[in-house]
């Protein structure tokens, strides 16, 4: 399931996460939780949660993408279901249905077995520019 060679990704080296596997529509992200992922209430903050989606749903697309496409972000619904405070943070993402020019996918987001959200994405499938 592993791409030989991901690309860099300036985002992830920012927040401390890393995409660990990606292939055939699936992609696993993971991170670290650290305090400076926390928001000023002291849990980790929903938009780290958010962004190993997005990452996530981004590399499970790209991997089944042919040559000249890219792909962007529509919109994610994001359902969190409780804080998270300490741990490794696994998001697991897959590709759901795939059209011509549209993609769904799904992930969850855990750590340890305590899952704690789910998110739902849209994504438009381009051409890339020339």
């Amino acid at each position: 399931m592993n791409d030989p060679a991901p690309p860099a990704h300036p985002f992830a080296e920012l927040l401390g996460f890393e995409v660990t596997a990606r292939g055939e529509g699936r992609c696993t992200t993971e991170l670290e939780l650290a305090p400076r992922h926390r928001n000023p209430h002291g849990i980790v903050h929903g938009a780290v949660l958010y962004a190993l989606a997005d990452t996530g749903m981004g590399g499970a697309l790209t991997s089944v993408l042919e040559p000249g496409q890219l792909c962007s972000t529509v919109e994610i619904k994001i359902v969190y279901f409780r804080p998270a405070l300490e741990g490794r943070l696994l998001c697991t993402t897959e590709l759901v249905n795939r059209t011509r020019r549209t993609a769904a996918l799904e992930s969850s987001l855990r750590v340890g077995e305590k899952l704690l959200a789910r998110a739902y994405g849209t994504f438009m499938i381009l051409d890339a520019p020339s």
